[in-house]
């Protein structure tokens, strides 16, 4: 990367950040014509990259294969031999798609645009200063910047009294580099990372058991019916428990946790290994905004619709500001953020309702706008469409009928609200919705929008034409 020795230390823009929206923002910029320089602590293109996004969901297709495999007769695909899982080819594979996507973007840093990175740890001198303490111990440096953009990111929240250690409680940041697969998992969190995890280690064969609510922030059909999926994989899952460090126990022999379900019946679950997923939180502390008055809240930077803090010239985009914790969320605050700095007017982001929602797990989710619990707390005279995967023939072909397509709406002003959708390719199909909700599409105009037979996307316009009364295919 950068050698400091021959960087001018004068630049337009100076990034806090590697990670997903800071190398965007960092593209964006020179293209732009802005000088850049991007600081960034551990490796360029952050967690999603290299800890998250990216590994987990070759973990993922590695787990789809040998479903698939192990279900080939049915496709008429006679498999001979014992089937095996090779946890250690799925994990060279993950670690090989992962370094494929650095090389590509280490080429458009060093190769295409030119943007200079500088391996250490940043911190806020001034409000145009960020001073750098290489990682490599060479003697600490200052860049200035007209304006500084924060990408600083997250990380995963242990349990109060439960600290990671990397090997028998560890975390999603862990469990993608795990150099072998441990005899038995507790997965304490049913959020997103939770569930992934639990499609993951269950689907491997390792005996995993999921402790926390299913998708609790999703749409309560879907997570009902992932609950169901999950049960009919056999996979156990205790809902409405909330154990603590002191219902935790850690011994030679592994993990004892003490839980109470949502009815009140104790259990002790066993494993040989923890993985936490309650959540993640901002990396906040001693980047020196306390010097400059930034303000924050709770471990997050607060910002308006333009990326900016309270001093106007420094930017905070990403998960740490808290908006919403998606790497394509980051990369739009990215974007958004340069192109005030020039004066461009972007479009601002709302990440509530138009920035899609994807849990990878099996079955997927995708969900962009309110849930039907959500709209309805907030007043809307509320109707729903709903259209199942079952009679739509691509998803019989691909032999995964589980799920649905929901869209609910406004009954008086006809406004599309939000559109929920589990079953295959979900994440793939939901960028639809997204499309709908930024144009301010109605139900009945995505039912005249033309959905290509066969195809699972046919499910939404199904669910469009249930909402005005007249689904076909059921």
């Amino acid at each position: 990367m950068a050698d400091v020795s021959s960087a001018t230390h004068e630049f337009d823009l100076v990034l806090l950040g590697g990670g997903t929206g800071g190398y965007v923002a960092a593209i964006r910029a020179t293209q732009l014509g802005l000088k850049v320089a991007v600081v960034e602590e551990l490796i360029l293109g952050g967690t999603c990259l290299h800890r998250g996004c990216i590994p987990t969901k070759a973990f993922l297709k590695s787990a789809d294969v040998y479903d698939q495999v192990k279900s080939a007769a049915e496709f008429g695909v006679n498999v001979k031999g014992d089937i095996e899982f090779d946890y250690d080819g799925a994990l060279k594979r993950s670690l090989k798609v992962v370094e494929g996507q650095y090389k590509g973007l280490l080429y458009l840093f060093d190769k295409k645009y030119k943007i200079p990175v500088f391996i250490g740890r940043g911190e806020l001198i001034d409000d145009h200063t960020v001073g750098v303490t290489p990682k490599d111990g060479s003697a600490p440096f200052s860049l200035r910047g007209k304006y500084i953009i924060i990408n600083t990111g997250s990380r995963p929240r242990p349990i109060d009294g439960v600290p990671y250690d990397g090997k028998q409680v560890i975390n999603s940041d862990h469990a993608v580099v795990l150099d072998k697969l441990p005899k038995s998992f507790i997965i304490r969190g049913g959020g997103a990372t939770g569930v992934e995890w639990a499609s993951v280690y269950h689907r491997y064969g390792t005996p995993t058991t999921l402790v926390g609510n299913v998708v609790p922030m999703e749409d309560k059909e879907v997570s009902d019916q992932l609950a169901r999926s999950f049960q009919r994989q056999k996979l156990p899952v205790i809902q409405g428990a909330r154990p603590t460090a002191d219902d935790i126990e850690l011994g030679k022999n592994g993990v004892k946790m003490r839980v109470k379900d949502a009815k009140g019946k104790e259990s002790v679950v066993e494993g040989e290994t923890l993985l936490v997923a309650i959540g993640r939180q901002g990396n906040i502390e001693d980047i020196g905004l306390e010097k400059l008055g930034i303000e924050t809240k709770g471990s997050y930077i607060p910002v308006n619709d333009m990326q900016q803090t309270k001093v106007p010239h420094i930017y905070a985009i990403g998960d740490v500001n808290g908006k919403q914790l998606l790497a394509h969320t980051a990369m739009h605050h990215g974007l958004i953020a340069v192109e005030h700095i020039m004066g461009l007017n972007p479009f601002p982001l709302n990440e509530e309702m138009n920035s899609p929602s994807c849990t990878y797990c099996e079955p997927e989710i995708g969900s962009v706008g309110l849930s039907e619990q959500e709209a309805t707390k907030r007043g809307y005279n509320v109707k729903v469409g709903k259209f199942p995967m079952k009679p739509n023939a691509k998803a019989v072909i691909e032999g995964h009928p589980d799920g649905f397509a929901k869209i609910v709406a406004d009954a008086d002003t006809k406004d599309l609200l939000g559109l929920h959708i589990i079953g295959p390719h979900s994440t793939e199909m939901i960028a639809e919705g997204g499309v709908a909700r930024l144009l301010e599409s109605t139900p009945e105009e995505l039912a005249i929008a033309v959905h290509p037979h066969p195809t699972i996307s046919e499910v939404i316009g199904e669910a469009a034409h249930d909402w005005l009364g007249h689904a076909i295919h059921i």
